[in-house]
């Protein structure tokens, strides 16, 4: 049965200096949750509160109701599987497997059947006799996550678990982990600092910035609607395009900004006067007049050519930067000039306090 996990005005503190400052979360029973944001935010400080390895300063954290701030981590029913894979190396991968539950005095009966349950699940049942030395990266990871697995927990919690991959490796664990959760159905929770992950994987993002939350919701709903431009900059690759702007007007329905040069209307009623930003994502704008309205005539620094998709590196009239990124192979010129068009309902503006408007 899969279990929920609760945040209720949680801090942490470390002497004087207070780096969660008072979280409220609830994870669902089921739910692939990932935490996310810059190094330093204090997703795997929360990760650990969570598991038990770091003391709560303040507030409550409940597993299915049930008060844990006191819990020791062994009788959580939580397993974390780490960046660093931890093997013991003079022991064959059975014996990393078994050994957790040796030590809890598993009858033998019952640790075969846990490890070869978790060997066929991860599909690594011809490396059970091999030493750790003997295996790959991905192979490696493997049995940390099996070594999780075998413990049969309420909750699975991934300290970003890929970094040490390279990045083949990582889009194949990625797929994974999600199967994983897909098989097992547990409440897993995830954290990384690479917003591909956490865009690919998720039921629902979790955005920290220094030990706040700046947004929970599903991958779509923040990469469509972010509620701020830390958020709006960091989740989408490439990121989100960000230009100087000024506030022309507004019928009470719309809103004329000018930008880049020129300028456009934007669907959104606003009282809002003075300088923005307006927010548009690289692959939001066009080169065709179909795209939309006319955003600006730029400029080409550089060209990327991906294959399947070519990005352009531009510069504004008035000297902003500008990320374009269309389908297909584009043969162009650097120092040509481009005119460019977006969809007027993709636009974001955001407020010198750097929120929404």
């Amino acid at each position: 049965m899969s279990t929920s996990v609760e945040l209720h005005s949680v801090t942490k503190r470390y002497g004087e200096v207070e780096v969660i400052h008072g979280i409220d979360l609830r994870i669902e029973p089921g739910e692939f949750t990932v935490f996310v944001g810059p190094s330093g935010c204090g997703k795997s400080t929360l990760l650990r509160m969570i598991a038990g390895l770091e003391p709560i300063s303040g507030g409550t954290m409940a597993i299915d109701g049930q008060r844990m701030n006191e819990v020791p981590a062994a009788k959580r029913g939580i397993a974390m599987v780490f960046q660093s894979y931890a093997l013991y190396p003079h022991m064959s991968v059975y014996q990393n497997l078994a050994f957790g539950l040796e030590t809890a005095r598993f009858p033998k009966a019952e640790i075969a059947e846990r490890v070869a349950k978790a060997a066929a699940i991860l599909r690594i049942e011809p490396l059970l006799k091999r030493k750790p030395k003997q295996l790959s990266g991905g192979q490696r990871q493997r049995v940390a996550i099996g070594r999780a697995i075998v413990r049969d927990p309420r909750i699975f919690l991934f300290d970003e678990p890929l970094s040490n991959l390279d990045a083949e490796l990582r889009v194949q664990m990625r797929v994974e982990i999600a199967k994983l959760h897909r098989d097992l159905g547990n409440t897993m929770i995830y954290v990384t600092h690479d917003q591909v992950e956490a865009m690919t994987m998720a039921d629902k993002i979790v955005v920290l910035q220094a030990g706040i939350i700046e947004q929970v919701g599903s991958p779509l709903d923040l990469y469509n609607t972010p509620r701020n431009r830390f958020v709006a900059g960091f989740l989408g690759s490439p990121k989100m395009n960000f230009l100087t702007a000024r506030i022309a007007g507004s019928d009470g329905n719309s809103v004329r900004i000018a930008v880049a040069g020129g300028e456009v209307t934007l669907p959104h009623p606003t009282a809002s006067t003075g300088e923005v930003t307006f927010g548009i994502r690289p692959e939001h704008i066009g080169l065709q007049s179909e795209t939309g309205i006319k955003l600006a005539d730029v400029s080409v620094d550089l060209v990327e050519q991906l294959g399947g998709q070519t990005m352009i590196y531009a510069t504004t009239g008035d000297g902003q930067p500008l990320t374009i990124a269309v389908d297909g192979q584009r043969h162009l010129v650097l120092g040509s000039k481009l005119t460019t068009y977006i969809d007027p309902t993709r636009g974001h503006l955001f407020g010198a306090d750097g929120k929404v408007i």
